[in-house]
């Protein structure tokens, strides 16, 4: 339970120095962000956006249902809702409103961020993969490394995961049912690198991505170095934890790239390697321990740390788990057990159905296992994040 006294909003406490946060969300993200604010001198949480009861936060003076009143409380806010229907509408509001949104949110940048950005200052947070890339990019730059992967590590993947098994892991990580199987079916992994690829200038080797299962980050990682070669261009790319070996892949993301050859011998001393390819690891990134780091940025007008691009490449596409029927609904694909979502290149097709559109919709036809879905499979409800697609893919092509 976040503390009200110690979140700087009872008992007549002085805002004026304070940056005033408003965060859009209740989950797991959000709670740890307010228990992480309280511990920064500079900033205070405002109000917290919430669809639930108001009941269920009978201690808190924080939580709200109003988008005004969120609004006209902060000066910052904080998108970590998870849903991209939902958080369109309400970031489209606060950009209206002149006010600066950082994501924890890959789907919604994926799915409207290239609309939204035109509204407003839109930037992901460093301490989720995306922006824990995008940070260490720059760092990578500042060395003199030409980047060729963009890679994040993955200990496990199950397409199908079972109901049984996500509710048990949901139950033991704290976390919601549909982000336990997102994280489970590779959802969100993609989704996550997809948003890498638009917002830094890469690409993907393949449909679904190349996903090395590899023992070590530096072996698994040269030969992705040696894909992006072939392709003439970086790429967005994971690695996975070898099944059987004596220990997992690290948590993190890494960058692998070349160097000027004048450095070799320099590098080889510094513990890189022979070359020519040299992989920078962060083996962390810690979600909502990271934001103020993000939000001290841009309230001191920054540069934007990552977004989804004027001109993505890439995009997210809804496949069948199972079979679908005429008629069937999906109240929400993210984290369901009837889609999963793969990375494609968004000119080779077109008309896919994006993931993270997929809420509420109503199936036409019979829909294969391991199926792609395109728009005219589906029925969906008339929403601003389907107006920021349709955005989105003039500005892709």
């Amino acid at each position: 339970m976040i503390n009200p006294e110690t979140a700087g909003l009872q008992k007549g406490e002085n805002l004026k120095n304070k940056i005033r946060i408003g965060v859009i969300g209740t989950g797991f993200i959000a709670n740890g962000l307010m228990k992480a604010i309280e511990c920064q001198p500079d900033m205070v949480v405002s109000a917290v956006l919430t669809r639930r009861p108001l009941s269920d936060f009978p201690l808190s003076e924080l939580h709200t249902q109003s988008v005004d009143e969120l609004l006209n409380k902060s000066q910052v806010i904080i998108e970590c809702a998870g849903d991209p229907i939902y958080g369109t509408e309400v970031v489209a509001r606060a950009l209206e409103a002149s006010l600066p949104v950082i994501t924890m949110d890959a789907e919604l940048q994926v799915t409207s961020g290239t609309y939204l950005s035109t509204l407003g200052v839109l930037t992901e947070a460093e301490g989720d993969q995306p922006g824990a890339l995008a940070a260490l990019k720059r760092e990578a730059l500042a060395m003199g490394f030409k980047p060729l992967v963009y890679g994040n590590l993955k200990g496990f993947l199950n397409h199908l995961p079972t109901m049984e098994d996500m509710q048990y892991w949901a139950k033991v990580q704290g976390i919601s049912l549909d982000q336990v199987t997102a994280f489970t079916d590779g959802t969100k992994l993609q989704l996550e690198q997809v948003l890498v690829a638009n917002g830094l200038g890469a690409t993907i080797a393949c449909q679904g991505l190349l996903g090395y299962s590899s023992a070590d980050v530096e072996e698994g990682s040269y030969r992705l170095a040696a894909q992006a070669k072939n392709l003439g261009q970086p790429i967005s790319d994971y690695l996975l934890s070898q099944p059987g070996a004596p220990k997992k892949l690290p948590a993190g993301v890494f960058i692998t790239g070349e160097h000027d050859p004048r450095q070799a011998p320099s590098l080889k001393y510094l513990k890189l390697g022979e070359g020519p390819f040299y992989t920078l690891l962060r083996n962390y990134h810690l979600c909502h321990l990271e934001i103020p780091k993000t939000i001290r940025e841009v309230m001191q007008g920054g540069q934007v740390l990552l977004d989804n691009s004027s001109k993505p490449s890439t995009s997210v596409v809804a496949i069948a788990k199972t079979a679908l029927k005429p008629g069937q609904f999906i109240n929400q694909a993210l984290g369901s057990f009837e889609v999963r979502g793969e990375a494609i290149l968004i000119n080779t097709m077109p008309d896919h159905l994006p993931i993270g559109l997929m809420r509420n919709a109503r199936i036409r036809h019979h829909i294969e296992p391991g199926q792609l879905l395109t728009m005219g499979d589906v029925d969906l409800p008339n929403s601003l994040a389907l107006k920021a697609w349709q955005y989105t893919l003039h500005q892709s092509q």
